[in-house]
């Protein structure tokens, strides 16, 4: 295993990542120091402020609980957001998240994924008019330019994504 894949594998099975208005705050997996990802910087290199330890782009879903850090997120996120919309009763939804685990760990420093709880979070359910569950929505510069309702296997959830991830001409 690589560096960056141990990394990767201490930060999740940590579960250290926790968004905030202004970015991503994640504890280094060398010093325990708790640094910021900031949204408008999730294309560079971050250091740890303590060690200068090399902290990478979130491998896992976001799990995003409010209004405000969605919107900083959405709207200020250099690399685009592909947003789960789901809910704790729905059994599709139970059968995506390991899938949408997947994606995200393969996209980590292309894209970030999002989970938004509808039941937690009503408002932003209805603000972009979720009327199915799971839901993805794929947003660039704080414009949804995608969505898919229904469950989907990890395979068609990058088929999603493809047209919108790479030469950035869409």
């Amino acid at each position: 295993m690589n560096t960056y894949q141990s990394q990767v594998t201490e930060i999740s099975s940590m579960n250290t990542l926790q968004p905030d208005e202004r970015g991503l705050l994640v504890t280094c997996p060398n010093c325990g120091q708790r640094n910021r990802l900031r949204y408008d910087r999730l294309k560079q290199v971050f250091r740890c402020g303590k060690c200068q330890t090399e902290l990478h782009p979130p491998p896992e879903p976001v799990d995003v609980k409010s209004d405000l850090v969605f919107d900083a997120l959405t709207s200020h996120s250099e690399l685009p957001v592909l947003v789960d919309f789901w809910a704790p009763w729905c059994g599709p939804c139970k059968m995506v998240a390991p899938e949408i685990r997947k994606v995200a760990a393969e996209g980590a420093g292309q894209f970030v994924v999002a989970k938004v709880n509808t039941e937690e979070s009503p408002a932003l359910a209805r603000k972009f008019r979720i009327n199915a569950i799971p839901t993805m929505a794929l947003f660039k510069g704080g414009v949804e330019v995608a969505r898919q309702a229904g469950a989907m296997p990890a395979p068609a959830i990058r088929k999603f994504l493809q047209p919108w991830l790479g030469d950035g001409k869409r």
